[in-house]
């Protein structure tokens, strides 16, 4: 049986963005430059880019030229527990203390991954999350003013906020999870009780919607002492190894 058109050209693209040869940031080419090299209508090619973006991978749409947005596929967003479930199933008693929650213009990289203007209002909260009443981890989470306006009125000591906004009805659909290590700077020293510089593992998560459309933007950072994330991948029988 032939491979879909459209399949070919994801898996094409999928490629160059991992070999390097489409760069995080850059464009892809144009839909009438990849008609042309696949021999393609717009059908297959639209197909191909909406699979990419559903991935993660790349942005844009809606008129907006397709830029490439990452090298690594998303996780189903069911591949993820909460902070305080993750907790509760590993014995520990989870507590969050808000220290803010303000309506403001957003930084740009926070702009950009929301896909809102600098100019646009958003809300952003400052969370420290707690094991066992001791600092674990620190929240930096960013909403569109549509979602982020629901939780002023709600207690943010008392659980969690995905529960908050699935009350709300709010549809929490997808979510991308990049992890890598920083410094802790002054604020994440103050309330994390560790010396400034110290290394963290943070986290540094994208929620949309079931139409992709994004819902908050967070920067998550964790003691590595108190708090560890693992990731367990588990081969389906019907795996084919390359």
């Amino acid at each position: 049986m032939a491979t879909p058109l459209h399949t070919t050209i994801a898996s094409a693209l999928r490629q160059r963005i991992r070999r390097g040869e489409l760069r995080v940031g850059e464009p892809l080419p144009s839909e009438s430059q990849l008609c042309e090299e696949f021999s393609a209508s717009r059908g297959p090619v639209r197909q191909a880019l909406a699979a990419l973006r559903e991935e993660g991978l790349i942005g844009g749409g809606q008129g907006k030229r397709a830029v490439v947005l990452d090298a690594v596929p998303a996780q189903p967003f069911e591949s993820f527990l909460s902070f305080t479930r993750r907790a509760e199933l590993t014995g520990y008693a989870p507590g969050q203390r808000l220290q803010e929650i303000a309506l403001r213009r957003p930084e740009s990289e926070v702009a950009a991954a929301l896909q809102v203007d600098q100019d646009d209002l958003a809300v952003q909260l400052l969370r420290l999350r707690l094991l066992d009443g001791r600092p674990a981890m620190l929240e930096r989470m960013t909403y569109t003013a549509s979602v982020g306006r629901l939780l002023f009125d709600a207690d943010l000591d008392a659980g969690s906020i995905y529960a908050v906004l699935t009350e709300q009805g709010v549809d929490l659909h997808s979510a991308r999870h990049t992890f890598d290590a920083v410094a802790a700077d002054a604020t994440d020293a103050r309330l994390l009780e560790v010396p400034e510089g110290s290394p963290l593992l943070r986290e540094r998560r994208l929620t949309t919607d079931s139409a992709g459309v994004p819902i908050e933007w967070s920067d998550d950072r964790y003691r590595p002492d108190v708090a560890t994330v693992t990731v367990t991948n588990t081969r389906s029988s019907r795996t084919v190894m390359l």
